[in-house]
This record gives C-alpha cells, structure tokens and sequence, in this order.
C-alpha cells in the first residue's frame, strides 16, 4: 500500500526565509551528506543556519566548538573535512558556506566585486580582504 503524502503539521510548513539558511537538497541527493561524519554535518548545519545571503559567518572557533560541543580537535578536525569536500572555505575568522560542487550556482561565474580604494585593507593588503581584527589592529596602531 503506497503512503499519502500530506503535510502532518500545516500550521508549521516551512517557507524559504528571508535570510539565506535553506539547505540545499543535493547535499543529499548527490549524497555529499554520505561523504562526512556527524561532526562535520552538526558544523555544516550551524554555519548554513547562521550564515548571510552570501554563507558568510563570523562565528569564531572557540564557539563554534562550544555550542556543537566539540573539543577543540574534534572541531578542528570538523572543519578540515569540510573544507576538503569543498563544502565551506575558511580565512580567519571568516567562513562561507559554499555553493555544493556540480550544482547550477556552483557554476555560475562569481559577481564581479567593485575595488575599494583609499582604504587601510587597500594600502596594507593589496587590496585583500583582512578580518575585522586586523583592520582594528591597523587603525590602533595608526592612533599609536
């Protein structure tokens, strides 16, 4: 006998939110999921739920492993795996969540970003991007 497919709580369907934290499905059904441990997909789960329009999250090491309850080496070794699947990409302190390998925005060309100039990253960095704490450090240390 085939299942009926019917919403069991209607008052609860989900609707694509207005911040970007939708799961994409071919984590599943390319069976990226199969490729990494429950660590890792509790990691996933956090940045994909907590990152902006663009995956990008600020939450640092110290919490994140305290709020997935990792020890520092099981986190470490979390964000290592996904960084191998090619799943997110770190730069202290920064992570984005990437778009999964072999899916249509994966694929796409990335947005051209328009320079900034004039700015402590641009004189210091080449114009790279540098983390929040560093730009601090600069301007301190320009205040000297």
């Amino acid at each position: 006998m085939k299942a009926i497919k019917q919403l069991l709580r209607p008052e609860r369907l989900r609707q694509v939110p207005e911040q970007f934290s939708w799961v994409d499905q071919a984590l599943v059904q390319q069976h990226f999921i199969d490729r990494f441990d429950a660590r890792s997909a509790a990691l996933y789960l956090f940045l994909v739920t907590v990152s902006d329009a663009q995956g990008l999250s600020y939450y640092g090491a110290p919490t994140l492993a305290r709020r997935l309850h990792l020890s520092d080496e099981q986190f470490a070794a979390a964000r290592q795996q996904l960084i191998e699947l090619d799943l997110i990409a770190y730069r202290s302190p920064l992570y984005q969540v990437l778009a999964l390998p072999g899916t249509v925005a994966a694929l796409r060309p990335a947005p051209r970003v328009p320079a900034v100039t004039g700015t402590i990253a641009d004189t210091n960095t080449g114009g790279q991007p540098v983390s929040l704490a560093t730009l601090l450090q600069q301007a301190q240390a320009r205040r000297g």
